[in-house]
């Protein structure tokens, strides 16, 4: 446990859409340092993946008993409802976990979760560690998450599905305002002088206090990633959100998201099906398992921008289906006709 008062200590590991979250805990799982994580996964969307993906991880901490997964929705909209019943449940082990880590859904405000944690059942028992930000650098550096006017004047100018109010940027800046820690993922797919550029960026909003590092292949070892000592719950009037300082509420009126059931015949079919989904105004996200002719195993997929990740899931069980995260005004009926080919 924690020496803060005999608190267990928990680390918000936030970040947009594919930005590297699940690789990172991952490598956490697998080199935790001798510590007993316990893990709450969030999805946004009716199909949960990551979880899986997670306990594929190869080590003990990965086991089912340590991972919780939910997916009803974005997780600072269900605080009450999801996330405190989960962490009662942690809390109401006889074997105590060391570190809890929660991975938040890529379109979650890290700002309520840190609200969460004062209270009554839980800010005598539980501390937030840390929160982490991981920033994808390719991303950033090809402009499609912006923090800054020029930035975010270069991305509008090539994605149609922005406007004056921009919901992507609004909640890349909120990650960056609430993090003691930002991870920038990838960094072996940017060249340094476009890695100069995605600092310059992450500058404009992050916390004066808030430490930069650059990884790849979400290598961060657990004495950096743990033990922050941030007690950021105590601090959450230093976090504000961009609706905050507004005086606004946030809803997620502005994103969409769905899930679909896919049948195709072979790995490459499935790649240009999302592909083509992908290159569609206002898609963001699109993850999950297809079916394919002739394979016991399902396919895992992983799309963020123009990078399409797959590879055959170790467990056939698996419920299929692909979820799909965009904006509320992308095409839905043109994004099945996309992935059903």
């Amino acid at each position: 446990m924690s020496a803060d008062f005999g608190r267990i200590p928990a680390t918000i590991v936030t970040g947009f859409l594919g930005a590297g979250k699940t690789t990172l805990i991952r490598h956490l799982l697998q080199n935790p340092g001798g510590r007993r994580i316990a893990l709450i996964v969030n999805e946004f969307g009716d199909v949960g993946f990551d979880g899986g993906l997670l306990s594929d991880c190869g080590s003990e901490a990965c086991g089912a008993d340590e991972i919780i997964e939910l997916a009803n929705g974005c997780i600072c909209c269900t605080v009450a409802d999801d996330f405190l019943p989960a962490m009662e449940s942690i809390l109401g082990r006889a074997d105590l976990p060391d570190h809890i880590v929660i991975e938040t859904s890529g379109l979650a405000l890290p700002q309520p979760l840190v609200k969460a944690f004062t209270w009554p059942s839980v800010r005598n028992r539980v501390t937030v560690d840390g929160v982490v930000a991981v920033v994808d650098a390719a991303a950033v550096a090809e402009g499609r998450v912006a923090s800054d006017e020029a930035r975010l004047a270069e991305q509008r100018a090539k994605d149609l599905s922005l406007d004056h109010d921009d919901p992507v940027e609004e909640l890349f800046e909120d990650q960056l305002r609430c993090a003691d820690l930002i991870l920038i993922s990838k960094t072996d797919l940017v060249a340094d002088e476009d890695l100069a550029r995605v600092e310059a960026a992450i500058a404009a909003d992050r916390r004066p206090q808030a430490r930069t590092v650059r990884v790849a292949n979400g290598a961060v070892p657990a004495d950096i990633l743990l033990g922050q000592a941030a007690s950021a719950e105590a601090d959450i009037e230093n976090r504000k959100s961009h609706h905050e300082l507004e005086g606004e509420d946030h809803d997620h009126d502005d994103f969409d998201t769905f899930v679909l059931d896919v049948d195709a015949g072979g790995r490459p079919e499935v790649e240009e099906r999302v592909r083509a989904a992908m290159a569609l105004e206002g898609v963001l996200r699109i993850k999950g398992l297809v079916r394919i002719s002739g394979r016991p195993a399902p396919l895992a997929v992983q799309a963020v921008g123009p990078r399409v990740e797959t590879w055959f899931a170790p467990d056939p069980q698996r419920r299929p289906g692909l979820v799909v995260i965009g904006l509320k005004a992308m095409d839905r009926e043109a994004v099945e006709a996309a992935l059903r080919g």
